[in-house]
């Protein structure tokens, strides 16, 4: 096995082709945004016509979105013949103050549809009200997002046993705590929708933020238990967030006896979502997609 810079190189013009990043114009003609709260989002007192995209920062084509106060949630289908009944929520990060749409949304809905996976990008509600908990709206967007999944998983043709959650950095926290028993109810039930599980049935954390104390215990409200779904986290050694967020997350998981397997790399920073690099952690989707192969989630639909 080569382990040189120059087949790092390679490996990531591999995945430059594996994993294009278009922003989905074309499927985007046919992926309308879905209201999650089309009467209003709990505790919605903003103007609601307030979202915005910043400005494109140079050499960066990252979108970043704020001012949320509609959420939503868009589908994007593989193609028939590969869709194996499996579906993902995707949380991008943005330090509960934005939200990298496309870098940690949109490209990763394309990744999954490559697996025949259903990809469901979640836009919820940033930056945080004043005198709230940041992850207060995220939280109450992100059950009911997983729960409408769940709700309508016929009509989408998904596998309600098969649904996860794929969060980046914020998002990754946004993830743990959907996985987890840490905000049991987090609004008042409404529809029918509301009636069903809001918790996945599996969680990917790619540098996740916020799940160590400065002591590295497990910051709250995260609290894990043998509910937990198996779990699958990603992180480098020089993260600027502290590796230790996904350490201590893991070593939690392992005490109540949750299925976890974690890739710890030396080098990649942060943010990096799927776009490759030289540092060997642009191999994360591969480890990601073996994890998944092996418990189950990919296999064809019934």
């Amino acid at each position: 096995m080569c382990h040189s810079l120059r087949c790092y190189g390679l490996f990531a013009t591999a995945l430059l082709v594996l994993f294009p990043l278009a922003t989905r114009a074309e499927e985007a003609k046919t992926a309308e945004p879905i209201l999650l709260w089309p009467a209003g989002a709990p505790g919605e007192s903003r103007d609601l016509d307030r979202e915005e995209q910043q400005p494109l920062k140079p050499g960066d084509s990252t979108i970043r979105i704020t001012n949320v106060t509609r959420p939503t949630i868009t589908v994007y289908r593989p193609k028939p013949e590969k869709d194996n009944g499996a579906a993902v929520l995707i949380c991008p990060g943005g330090a509960y103050k934005i939200l990298a749409y496309n870098k940690e949304g949109t490209e990763v809905a394309d990744w999954l549809n490559t697996l025949g996976v259903t990809a469901v990008v979640l836009k919820y509600r940033v930056p945080a009200h004043d005198g709230r908990e940041r992850h207060e709206a995220p939280i109450q967007d992100a059950q009911r997002a997983l729960r409408l999944i769940r709700h309508r998983a016929q009509e989408w043709k998904i596998d309600p046993d098969r649904i996860g959650v794929l969060g980046f950095s914020a998002g990754g926290h946004l993830a743990a705590l959907l996985s987890t028993d840490s905000v049991r109810q987090s609004y008042d039930l409404g529809d029918d929708a509301d009636r069903v599980s809001a918790r996945p049935n599996f969680s990917i954390l790619v540098y996740p933020a916020y799940l160590a104390t400065k002591e590295d215990t497990l910051a709250p409200p995260v609290k894990v238990d043998a509910k937990t779904p198996p779990t699958f986290l990603v992180q480098t050694e020089d993260d600027g967030v502290r590796v230790e967020s996904s350490i201590v997350y893991y070593l939690a998981l392992k005490q109540a006896k949750v299925p976890v397997e974690m890739h710890l790399y030396p080098r990649g920073g942060h943010g990096y979502g799927l776009r490759p690099s030289k540092d060997l952690v642009s191999s994360w989707p591969l480890r990601a997609e073996a994890w998944m192969n092996s418990a189950g989630i990919l296999k064809p639909a019934n």
